[in-house]
C-alpha cells in the first residue's frame, strides 16, 4: 500500500473547510497539519480532519517534514506573504485558493515569487471543474464556429459572514470583481484562447451590507455590475453580476455564441440553499442550439451526489483536488491553472474595480 499524500492546510474557514471535506473523499490523501488562528474555525476543522495536527504558525506548519503540499485556503489578502514564506522556508507544491492577489502593490512580488518559485503552484479556479462548465468548455468551439460572444451571468446571494468579515472590505478583499468574478474572467480566457486588451465596467453598491458598521466603517464591496471584455483575437465577452438574487433557479448561465450557433451551461447554487418545499434542486444543463438545422438540444449534467454534497461548487473541488494531487504526484508535469493564469485573472478584476471608480475604459496595459 501507497503512502498516502500528506497535505499542509493554511486556513480552515469556510472554503478551507470544504477542502477539508474533499480531501477526505480521495484515495490515498489526508490532511496531515492545519495552520488556522481562529478556535471556532479550528473546533470546526478537527470534525473533517481528525487525524490532523494543529500548529501555531505557517512557519510550524512548514517545519513539518513528512508534507508533500500545501493548500492555502486564507483570506485574500494573506496569499502573498504566505507564498513567500513558503519560498523561503519549504518550497513545496502549492493549491493557492484565488485570488492570487488583491492589490496592484503586490504584482511586482508576485513576478518576483513566480520567477524563482522551484515547486509548481496551482492557482484555485473551482469553476473551471463544474461538470457543467467542463462540458461547456469541451463543447464550445465545435457548437459555435469559433466563439464570437461569451456571456457570464451570475444572479446570486449576498458575500457569507467570513471570520471577522473580512470581505466585507476592498481593501482585504481585491473589491467583488476581483474576489468574486476572478473566477469568470479567467473562464473568459480559457474558452477563448485570447488575452484581454481593455475593460469598460458599470457597477455599485445599491442593496447589500449598507446597514452592516464594522469599527465604525461601512462595508465597501460592490453587489452588482456589467463588465464588457474585448480581445486580442476580436472576440468580445460580457459579465452580469447580481449578488441580491438568490431566488433564480440557475446562479451561472454562460454562453458562447458564434457563426455555426449557440452553448450554454445552467449552474444550480449551492443545494444548502434550495427551499426545501421546492423539491430537489435544480439539475445542471447544456443547451447546444444550432443555427441550421434549428432545434436546442438540452442536456443533464448530473454531479455525483456524495461529491456535490462536500461543497458549494457543484464538485468542482473534488474534481480540481483529483487533478492537483496528479501534480504533485508526477503523474502530470505542469498545473492547469497557472500563475499567469491567476495573474490575469485578477488584473482583470482589477480593471473592472478601476474602470467603474474612475468612469473610463481601461487598457490592460495600463496595469502592467
Amino acid at each position: 500500500m501507497s503512502k498516502p499524500t500528506q497535505y499542509g492546510i493554511i486556513g480552515c474557514g469556510m472554503m478551507g473547510q470544504e477542502h477539508l471535506r474533499n480531501i477526505a473523499l480521495l484515495p490515498d490523501a489526508r490532511v496531515a497539519a492545519i495552520f488556522e488562528p481562529n478556535a471556532l474555525m479550528q473546533a470546526e476543522a478537527a470534525k473533517f480532519a481528525p487525524d490532523a495536527q494543529f500548529v501555531d504558525s505557517v512557519e510550524a506548519l512548514l517545519a513539518i517534514a513528512e508534507l508533500d503540499c500545501i493548500m492555502i485556503a486564507s483570506p485574500n489578502f494573506r496569499h502573498v506573504e504566505q507564498l513567500e514564506t513558503l519560498a523561503a522556508q519549504n518550497p513545496l507544491p502549492v493549491l493557492v485558493e484565488k485570488p492570487l492577489f488583491t492589490t496592484l502593490d503586490d504584482l511586482n512580488r508576485i513576478e518576483e515569487f513566480a520567477a524563482h518559485y522551484p515547486a509548481p503552484v496551482w492557482v484555485a479556479m473551482e469553476y473551471r471543474y463544474m461538470p457543467p462548465i467542463t462540458a461547456f468548455l469541451n463543447e464550445a468551439d465545435t457548437a459555435t464556429g469559433g466563439i464570437k460572444m461569451l456571456t457570464v451571468r451570475e444572479h446570486r446571494f449576498p458575500f457569507l459572514s467570513k471570520v471577522d468579515d473580512w470581505n466585507r472590505f476592498n481593501a482585504q478583499s481585491g473589491g467583488t470583481f476581483v474576489e468574486k468574478c476572478c473566477h469568470f474572467f479567467d473562464l473568459m480566457r480559457l474558452a477563448l484562447k485570447s488575452e484581454p486588451v481593455r475593460i469598460m465596467a458599470s457597477g455599485g453598491q445599491d442593496v447589500n451590507h449598507l446597514d452592516e458598521r464594522y469599527d465604525g466603517s461601512v462595508p465597501d464591496i460592490l453587489d452588482n455590475g456589467y463588465v464588457i471584455v474585448e480581445f486580442e483575437s476580436g472576440a468580445r465577452a460580457m459579465l452580469e453580476l447580481c449578488m441580491f438574487a438568490e431566488g433564480s433557479k440557475y446562479q451561472e448561465d454562460v454562453s458562447a455564441v458564434g457563426p455555426n450557433g449557440k452553448v450554454e451551461a445552467f449552474v444550480p447554487g449551492p443545494g444548502r440553499f434550495w427551499p426545501s418545499h421546492l423539491g430537489d434542486a435544480p439539475v445542471p444543463k447544456l443547451v447546444l442550439s444550432p443555427r441550421n438545422p434549428k432545434g436546442p438540444e438540452e442536456r443533464d449534467i448530473p454531479v455525483d451526489p456524495t461529491i456535490l454534497d462536500a461543497g458549494d461548487h457543484n464538485g468542482s473541488t473534488f474534481y480540481q483536488h483529483q487533478k492537483f494531487l496528479e501534480l504533485v504526484r508526477g503523474e502530470r508535469s505542469t498545473p492547469e491553472v497557472s500563475l499567469n493564469d491567476g495573474k490575469m485573472a485578477v488584473l482583470m478584476g482589477l480593471a473592472a474595480q478601476m474602470s467603474i471608480a474612475e468612469n473610463r475604459t481601461v487598457e490592460i496595459s495600463e496595469l502592467r
